[in-house]
């Protein structure tokens, strides 16, 4: 077996050399790479550090709450955190007001809004391209720049508004506050306003009952020209009394005289006597009961008078406490904003994220190329096999 022989064939050519050379590693990378990852990276970088505005955010937080608010129990902070609250807390409403469209149309009537949210760039600032010059557009947009969060262990709400300058996101979020404090006022007046008028309305009414049965009653002396018929029928019965035992005493002494002295000229005396006082037995009767001008009837009609001005009284008695607890429960159940942090005028822009975003956009193209990855080389293994 003979040896091998190598043979000289001249000098090696560099453009062979040139040919076989790998190519640049930019050039190895996969189409779907650069389109996914690379492209989004780079549009996110341009954007984010060359085009994104600075947007400034002024922060406030307060809290909502009422004059007898009470610390909750130990079972109502674990339901609290569990999101199973015992009681819708009062901020919501606040919460709702300051996003809602009321709220948007008073911050629409006092600032230039359009001005304050249009001084960005093309992506942040409205109209973005792809939305209208509608309300409902400028309405949507502008939740944007608005967070209210809420922390169901402390109470207390946090409102942070976005804006282009830093006076103009003060300025707002002040506004948002403002407009939040002029909502409670509302609601305070409307229920206290709802309780107290109701319950003066019953004090009224029971006042004009009890001087009815007054005015009644005052008439029905002045008519009949007794003060207390009742007391007056008492008296009668009283006086009734005496004759009767004075009577009956007389009686007594006739028949002791009759039994010792039959003939004795006194008992003539003793009898007129008797037949006075029984005569004023029966005019005395006759005055209380017997004919219609007699005190009976008449008592009658007093006591229902005097029933009716009792009544009237106990009514009005009645009203003036649930007044009194009316008002009470208002001031009680009175709700209060405090201001725990006024609006903040930041001295610096903390958004957008700068670099933040940009690595958010970098890991997230690379989990959907890795994905995709994943599911391409599956299938092709599938298909292979």
């Amino acid at each position: 077996m003979s040896d091998p022989q190598l043979t000289y064939l001249g000098p090696y050519s560099r453009a062979r050399e040139a040919r076989v050379q790998s190519p640049a590693w930019w050039r190895r990378l996969p189409l779907a790479f650069l389109i996914i990852v690379v492209l989004p990276f780079a549009l996110s970088a341009i954007y984010f550090l060359l085009i994104a505005s600075p947007r400034y955010v002024s922060e406030a937080r307060f809290i909502v709450r009422a004059a007898d608010d009470s610390r909750p129990s130990s079972l109502g902070v674990a339901l609290e955190g569990v999101g199973l609250a015992t009681a819708t807390s009062d901020a919501f409403a606040v919460h709702e007001y300051i996003t809602s469209r009321d709220g948007f149309n008073e911050l629409t009537r006092r600032f230039n809004l359009r001005r304050m949210i249009g001084a960005g760039d093309v992506l942040s600032r409205y109209p973005r391209p792809w939305e209208g010059q509608s309300n409902e557009d400028f309405f949507s947009a502008f939740q944007r720049f608005i967070t209210v969060g809420y922390d169901s262990t402390t109470g207390i709400s946090t409102l942070r508004v976005e804006a282009f300058a830093a006076r103009d996101a003060q300025r707002l979020n002040d506004a948002m506050l403002a407009s939040g404090e002029a909502l409670v006022n509302r609601l305070n007046e409307r229920a206290s306003v709802a309780a107290i008028r109701d319950a003066e309305a019953a004090r009224t009414r029971a006042s004009d009952r009890l001087a009815q049965a007054q005015a009644g009653l005052t008439a029905f002396r002045n008519k009949q020209r007794y003060i207390d018929p009742a007391l007056t029928a008492r008296e009668g019965s009283q006086l009734i009394g005496g004759l009767l035992a004075t009577v009956a005493e007389l009686r007594a002494e006739r028949a002791q005289l009759a039994a010792q002295a039959p003939q004795s000229p006194q008992l003539a005396t003793i009898d007129s006597r008797i037949r006075a006082y029984e005569g004023q037995i029966t005019e005395e009767r006759s005055k209380i009961a017997g004919n219609s001008t007699s005190l009976a009837p008449q008592v009658s009609v007093y006591e229902d008078l005097v029933l009716e001005r009792e009544l009237a009284d106990k009514e009005l008695t009645a009203a003036n406490a649930a007044l009194t607890t009316a008002e009470q429960d208002a001031r009680r159940q009175k709700l209060y904003l405090d201001r725990i942090v006024n609006p903040s005028l930041p001295d610096a822009a903390t958004q957008p994220k700068r670099l933040l975003s940009i690595l958010t956009v970098l890991f997230s193209a690379l989990l959907i190329y890795g994905v995709g990855w994943f599911v391409w080389a599956g299938a092709r293994e599938h298909r292979q096999a």
